[in-house]
């Protein structure tokens, strides 16, 4: 499949988001399922969130792309080109991460904007985006992304920590789900959802007996990049790969000794000391 196109990319500004269907094909989805199910690397890495409501999320989270077939995904022409007709100008990999929403386990995401907590990172403006790629159905039943449709229009939210995850406002939430529609993202593997970093979203329970994991990519514009050091990168020039390269690549994981993977603990010290400094200047 191409990059966005010109209305695709107009519905994306207007809404906070679009879904691309089947945005990588069968034989792509399956190398990717095949690859994450089966990493033990993923799993090694992956680190929990407590949801302030029961459940617990885990993830797993890497800063640089590398020749790893996730990589290939992050790197591929459709991808970047994509973000960068959605950013107006060069992009590059800010992070990506695997989400881990597990059978009866797996729980929920608070509402939340995404430079919610990058703008804390150093990055001035919000000319950022994500790509959440499902490598399993993504249903309402297994805790799919719910978006508050239009909702990046209204600007960066304050947030605040909700058991271990970073939350926007309760007040400003519940006065926007009066007013703007909530969209249950549906997709189906191989579908990619390109969501605008200032799109309230949030995710429910997988209280379903399917899995739920998803690949999200997440780009930054390069004139975007951060005026300090966070646990995320500053801007590196992003080498971008034909959309052949991921078949051609197949299952190749991170090597053990990779050093792309976040230190979670860093993290959420960086996100601690960020709402404290927030709640001083109020």
């Amino acid at each position: 499949m191409p990059a966005l196109a010109t209305d695709q990319i107009a519905t994306y500004h207007r809404d906070g988001f679009y879904i691309a269907r089947q945005f990588f094909d069968s034989a792509e989805t399956d190398l990717l399922r095949r690859a994450a199910h089966e990493d033990h690397q993923i799993d090694q890495r992956a680190f929990d969130r407590a949801d302030g409501e029961g459940g617990t999320v885990r993830l797993t989270v890497w800063n640089h792309p590398g020749d790893s077939l996730y990589g290939m995904f992050a790197r591929c022409e459709r991808m970047v080109d994509s973000a960068e007709a959605l950013l107006d100008g060069e992009a590059y990999h800010y992070h990506s991460k695997m989400i881990l929403k597990e059978p009866k386990v797996g729980g929920a995401w608070a509402w939340h904007q995404d430079y919610g907590y990058w703008y804390h990172n150093g990055c001035l403006y919000p000319l950022m985006t994500s790509v959440a790629i499902a490598v399993d159905p993504a249903t309402r039943a297994n805790g799919c992304m719910q978006i508050l449709k239009g909702s990046h229009h209204m600007g960066r939210v304050e947030h605040q920590l909700t058991g271990e995850q970073t939350g926007a406002d309760p007040e400003v939430v519940a006065a926007a789900c009066k007013r703007l529609e909530r969209v249950y993202c549906e997709l189906d593997p191989g579908d990619a959802l390109f969501f605008h970093c200032n799109v309230l979203h949030r995710s429910d329970r997988n209280d379903s007996h399917d899995p739920r994991w998803s690949l999200i990519c997440c780009y930054n514009a390069a004139r975007n990049d951060p005026f300090k050091d966070s646990h995320h990168p500053r801007y590196s020039p992003l080498a971008k790969v034909s959309d052949r390269a991921i078949v051609e690549t197949g299952v190749r994981r991170f090597a053990a000794d990779d050093d792309a993977w976040i230190d979670a603990d860093r993290a959420m010290d960086d996100r601690r000391r960020q709402l404290a400094e927030q709640q001083q200047q109020q």
